[in-house]
């Protein structure tokens, strides 16, 4: 805990944000970081609950409830306050690979959890956590940590991002010689091409890969195992594999008018943006230009968000975010308890962008798309009905469309953002491995070993669509597994 009574004392602070107008004319960071004296204040604001289930990590009713690495949230915060930051900065590496990534883009699971959030606001754990490692970095105390003694096994690592990294990272300070394949130009996967520079800056990312080159750790870029290297190849050259290549098959909208141009997978939009960005500052033109253009995006998670925000700086005429669920309460239902993780109404920050600039959320709830129209092979307009939920004639839950809510909308540029369906084919197939119903590569869990002897499975291929914080988990577990596997105890 912090002090004993300052959840009482003092009222939740978090980090400011770059005012809208101001950070819509650039592509860096929005989120700022409290002062250190202000920041101790806040860690003084994790009481004395007696379980803290901001570390629990359970599944309570199906729902998430605290921090899937375990992190020792309490320690750290009590050790923040107290001005110990290179304690703080030690208890949090325990727990945690990389939480310059977590405390910036982790939906806070831990903060959900907390019991100073149960009647009043919940302590700034994720800021705390950004605090920790970036002071840890301006003091030197995050310098590499290179293993003293090797084992002699070589073990390869497809994919490069959260889960890849973490198994990559933790397999290193075992002891054993890594080497990361990951198909894009630069490292980072998820991380480097699927989130926008605005809310994690690329610099972050690469002084990372940067740290754990001076450790150990390969990493060969450009290269995609499956087609530019045989999975035969690697398994011959390597005592273990790790595939954790995410679940990046994304999911297709199959209505009328898709084969249409000027409609994309959300996904190709924002990694062709990140990519020209940082290629050339956008000045290469490679990218999806939303400048002046009617955007539609369908889909309303985070991915969805990404598209707003990215859409908006380009200085797109209009935005409109299609879902078709419908709209979350503003506080925690009956069948949403504390501690689990809150299904409330979020404005996030593309929402709050378009809401400063255009005096409305672009968020359309209980709508679903039914064709595209166009002219001369381009999208010109989307299609939409309202559906409701309810049971169909086989009992099934799911949208059924209202009659008489029929609309037509302009659009010159549509983003599907409607999540992922599984891993892609080609890698499952290249290692022959088994694939489960959803198309995700079949690893039990903890033990992430697949069909294919020496072969494991981390993140998103193996569980699906995910959270970063998720993948960093799975790759530490999985590096667990794998150093089980390799060193026989």
């Amino acid at each position: 805990m912090g002090k004993p009574t300052g959840f009482l004392e003092y009222e939740r602070q978090a980090g400011p944000n770059v005012p809208e107008k101001q950070r819509l004319q650039n592509w860096e960071e929005f989120h700022k970081r409290l002062p250190k004296e202000e920041q101790q204040t806040q860690g003084a604001r994790c009481m004395d609950c007696g379980t803290p289930f901001c570390q629990s990590n359970l599944i309570l009713n199906g729902m998430a409830s605290g921090c899937p690495l375990r992190n020792l949230i309490p320690e750290w915060n009590e050790l923040v306050f107290k001005g110990r930051w290179e304690e703080a900065f030690e208890r949090l590496m325990l727990t945690s690979n990389f939480p310059e990534f977590t405390g910036r883009v982790c939906p806070a699971l831990c903060e959900s959890a907390c019991t100073a959030g149960l009647n009043g606001e919940a302590v700034t754990v994720k800021d705390n956590e950004c605090s920790i490692i970036e002071n840890a970095y301006a003091n030197g105390w995050m310098k590499p940590c290179i293993p003293e003694v090797r084992t002699g096994k070589k073990v390869a690592v497809i994919g490069s991002g959260p889960s890849g990294m973490a198994a990559a990272d933790s397999l290193n300070q075992l002891g054993h010689s890594v080497t990361v394949y990951e198909r894009f130009d630069r490292p980072g996967g998820l991380l480097m091409y699927g989130i926008p520079n605005m809310k994690l800056d690329k610099a972050i990312i690469l002084r990372r890969v940067k740290l754990m080159e001076e450790e150990g750790v390969v990493f060969k870029t450009g290269v995609n195992v499956g087609k530019d290297i045989s999975a035969q190849e690697i398994m011959d050259g390597y005592d273990a594999v790790v595939l954790a290549c995410g679940a990046s098959k994304p999911r297709d909208l199959n209505v009328e008018g898709r084969d249409l141009e000027g409609i994309y997978f959300a996904v190709d939009f924002l990694r062709r943006n990140t990519k020209s960005l940082l290629d050339s500052g956008l000045e290469d033109g490679n990218y999806i230009s939303a400048k002046d253009k009617n955007v539609i995006i369908i889909g309303g998670g985070d991915t969805g968000t990404d598209c707003v925000g990215t859409s908006l700086r380009h200085g797109c005429k209009s935005v409109n975010q299609i879902e078709i669920m419908g709209e979350l309460p503003k506080t925690r239902g009956e069948n949403n308890p504390w501690p689990q993780y809150k299904r409330i109404l979020k404005v996030d920050y593309g929402q709050q962008e378009n809401i400063d600039l255009h005096g409305c959320d672009p968020r359309i709830y209980n709508t679903t798309v039914t064709k595209f129209e166009g002219k001369d092979g381009r999208v010109e307009k989307v299609h939409t009905v309202e559906v409701k939920w309810e049971k169909d004639a086989n009992g099934r839950f799911g949208p059924q469309p209202i009659a008489g809510t029929e609309k037509v909308m302009d659009a010159q540029l549509v983003l599907l953002a409607m999540g992922f369906v599984g891993t892609e084919d080609y890698v499952a197939q290249a290692f022959g491995v088994e694939l489960d119903a959803r198309g995700n590569i079949n690893a039990e869990y903890e033990k992430h070993s697949t069909s294919v002897d020496k072969v494991f499975a981390a993140g998103d291929v193996r569980r699906g669509q995910s959270l970063v914080v998720w993948g960093v988990a799975e790759g530490r577990n999985t590096a667990l597994a794998v150093d089980e596997y390799l060193m026989n105890e």
